[in-house]
């Protein structure tokens, strides 16, 4: 039932990583609709309340949880700590809690403090989630891994910027044209750099790297006209999508 409980979650909160889990291998979505569940409960924990303390309450929640699997302990009851204790092993529990630590950002206000930080949050809140899920299901290169995730993490948060602007946050560095534009093809480069050594990805793990299946036409899109993401206006076309989905489902994510 927890697992159920997970893959229904996903399916209304993330609908993009639904569907990944649906086209990847049976075996595969018993762990990565845990994962996924998770994701959105620790994503969703800074926002649920104006009060931080409530929000710093609710994150260590998550990180007591992940100790509780870490340490072999029998873990707190909840639908998806269950599902993720059935999966995860003590390297995926201290690995997400450092997603979970990463999340704090999204409570207060203060811009990211330099370049170095804003890195490390797009790795933390990107990259651990998907190495993570990669690592359980096959042989893979982190480095590999975490190239594509924090390009794909580059382009979620050019999309996550008009809501985050709205909430009082400062999401990039440098919002200038000429600057999105510099971390746009950053992230383009993550992207190929993983691509160019994909043959270290086996194909079971490369059933997690498929959720970055719209990062490249995201990042495309913003080189090439960067006024799209201060508009909100990065919305593919459904169509488009869904063929691009289909043919990274068939043929590998570094399409």
């Amino acid at each position: 039932m927890s697992f159920e409980a997970c893959a229904q979650l996903v399916e209304k909160a993330d609908p993009l990583r639904f569907r990944v889990a649906m086209a990847a291998p049976v075996p595969a979505r018993q762990i990565l609709f845990p994962l996924y569940a998770f994701n959105i409960e620790v994503a969703r924990a800074p926002w649920v309340t104006q009060e931080a303390m409530i929000a710093e309450m609710r994150l260590q929640w998550w990180r007591d949880a992940l100790e509780e699997i870490a340490q072999g302990k029998t873990p707190r009851r909840h639908e998806v700590v269950d599902a993720l204790a059935g999966c995860l092993d003590r390297e995926g529990a201290v690995c997400l809690d450092g997603l979970v630590a990463a999340r704090r950002w999204d409570i207060y206000k203060d811009p990211f403090e330099d370049r170095a930080h804003f890195d490390e949050y797009i790795n933390a809140t990107s990259a651990h989630l998907m190495w993570t899920a990669a690592r359980l299901l096959g042989p893979a290169d982190e480095a590999v891994v975490r190239d594509f995730a924090c390009g794909v993490g580059t382009a979620n948060i050019f999309q996550a910027v008009p809501a985050l602007q709205a909430q009082g946050r400062v999401p990039l560095m440098d919002g200038s044209e000429n600057g999105i534009v510099q971390l746009a093809s950053q992230g383009i480069v993550r992207l190929d750099k993983a691509a160019s050594a994909r043959k270290d990805v086996s194909k079971q793990a490369s059933a997690a790297l498929v959720a970055g299946y719209h990062a490249r036409p995201v990042l495309r899109m913003v080189q090439a006209t960067p006024e799209r993401v201060l508009a909100d206006a990065l919305d593919t076309n459904p169509a488009r999508d869904s063929l691009r989905f289909l043919n990274v489902s068939l043929r590998g994510w570094w399409r």
